[in-house]
């Protein structure tokens, strides 16, 4: 399962729930009635876990590709205190095909591209659609994004626990990059510097919430070509959609880095999905026709 948006961290305490009795107690025959309450099932292993949520997560893949939805993201520009000085809106429609996640843009500030623009768009989605076509589902379509599992593969995993998240029994636990691990390009290099959550949802065995940020910072190419700066966070979140699958739902990041040596930014970016809709697996699958059911 991945996203390519760069989502911030959030972190959830746990909720512990007491119950004051009164300082008599209560009486043997009252206590005696009371049943017995059953014995929490053990944790499940992490790494069973994980492997359990990439088997389920393929079984998905066919059912997934049957759907699209509308993903609106918004882009804030901040100056060195914070405040925004320029803002930009995107609205994408979103499918996938083969197991990857395709992106085609409709509006920009609110306005539908034009006829020109339209035109390049429809030439570079057909041609991400029949990348992924022969593409393995298993291997990225754009090389900078990374699967969850391989997230966790470099990972040093700690406090596995019970938790309910929008009212579902969820498996949380923490991670940190293992600085250690064998790594392979850019995504995964970085994966060494982040540390964060996930939520495994219990009964689907699907990835709910991920949280990540940077506790160090993070140079490209030493530092020459860009530098992401400590303090830099991404959030992501996904629910079960129409009861049958589970989709992302929205996210943010803050993202703050030097480009060049020279130019620093700072970025706010929140994307939000809705309308999701399943369309006739009959029809024919290419980039610009949707059939709606």
């Amino acid at each position: 399962m991945t996203h390519p948006r760069f989502l911030s961290a959030l972190a959830v305490p746990g909720l512990i729930l007491g119950i004051a009795l009164q300082t008599s107690g209560p009486s043997p025959a009252l206590a005696q009635a009371a049943p017995a309450k059953p014995a929490e099932a053990p944790i499940p292993d992490i790494p069973t876990l994980m492997t359990q949520v990439q088997a389920h997560q393929r079984e998905l893949d066919k059912i997934r590709e049957n759907y699209t939805f509308r993903e609106v993201q918004q882009t804030d520009d901040l100056d060195s205190n914070g405040q925004v000085k320029k803002s930009e809106t995107e609205e994408s429609e979103i499918f996938f095909v083969n197991g990857h996640h395709i992106e085609r843009l409709v509006k920009k500030n609110g306005q539908d591209l034009s006829p020109n623009e339209q035109k390049k768009e429809q030439e570079r989605v057909e041609k991400e659609v029949n990348k992924a076509t022969k593409l393995d589902p298993n291997k990225s379509l754009n090389g900078d994004e990374i699967s969850v599992s391989r997230i966790l593969a470099i990972m040093k995993v700690s406090n596995p626990r019970r938790v309910s998240l929008n009212g579902r029994d969820t498996i949380a636990f923490d991670f940190i990059g293992d600085p250690h691990a064998q790594t392979h390009g850019l995504a995964e290099d970085a994966s060494k510097k982040m540390a964060g959550t996930v939520w495994v949802d219990e009964k689907d065995r699907e990835v709910a919430k991920l949280t990540v940020h940077f506790d160090e910072n993070f140079h490209v190419a030493g530092g020459l070509v860009a530098n992401i700066q400590a303090g830099s966070s991404f959030q992501f979140e996904q629910a079960k959609i129409n009861n049958e699958l589970w989709l992302p739902t929205g996210g943010e990041a803050h993202l703050q880095a030097r480009v060049l040596l020279v130019k620093g930014y700072r970025q706010n970016v929140r994307f939000h999905d809705s309308d999701f809709q399943r369309f006739h697996t009959e029809a024919s699958q290419q980039a610009g026709v949707t059939v709606h059911e």
